[in-house]
């Protein structure tokens, strides 16, 4: 009987030193470094120093850099060149998955162009012609919220989507009551 009970206690033991250990390997990774997203292929052009901020020169040298993204040669960045690269290990082809884009070229539900891009793409084509890129220095420099000569990361990309409502909620954040009679 004592043995029964000793297997039993050390197994119980075992389980629990070893269900930490489980629920460890299975926990979500951790954010990115700074607790942004990777960075689009415009501004890892765009940021030579690779310091998070556009600086004057950086700013000033934008059309070259830029440049740097024409893959095929042909003086603009088109959609493709503009993306970042698909992850490893997917196949990198066809439309993302979701509903299909509207009349205007934009899938319902889709985020807003980020401020970098929709100053940079004054005709909102989603093609960086060769006009808009002769013409970027000048159109980093709109994005400068704050006068210093230099962009950072929050003065280029959107803020983050507000969390989802939680249910009983409205986007106010006030409590829905319910009237049933």
């Amino acid at each position: 009987m004592k043995r029964k009970i000793l297997i039993a206690s050390l197994l119980a033991l075992m389980l629990t030193l070893a269900l930490p250990a489980f629920a460890q390997d299975q926990a979500p990774p951790p954010p990115p470094p700074g607790g942004h997203p990777p960075l689009p292929p415009v501004i890892k052009a765009l940021d030579v120093s690779a310091d998070g901020v556009l600086d004057a020169t950086e700013i000033a040298n934008a059309p070259a850099e830029l440049l740097t993204l024409d893959a095929n040669g042909d003086g603009q960045l088109t959609k493709d060149e503009l993306r970042p690269a698909p992850p490893e290990g997917s196949k990198g082809q066809g439309r993302p998955p979701g509903p299909p884009p509207g009349p205007n070229g934009k899938t319902p539900g889709q985020p807003p162009m980020p401020p970098i891009m929709a100053a940079l793409d004054a005709n909102g084509d989603g093609v960086l012609d060769a006009t808009e890129i002769a013409n970027a220095a000048v159109a980093l420099a709109s994005l400068d919220t704050n006068g210093d000569g230099q962009l950072t990361f929050e003065e280029i990309m959107p803020p983050p989507p507000p969390p989802p409502a939680s249910s009983g909620q409205t986007s106010q954040g006030k409590t829905e009551t319910s009237t049933s009679n």
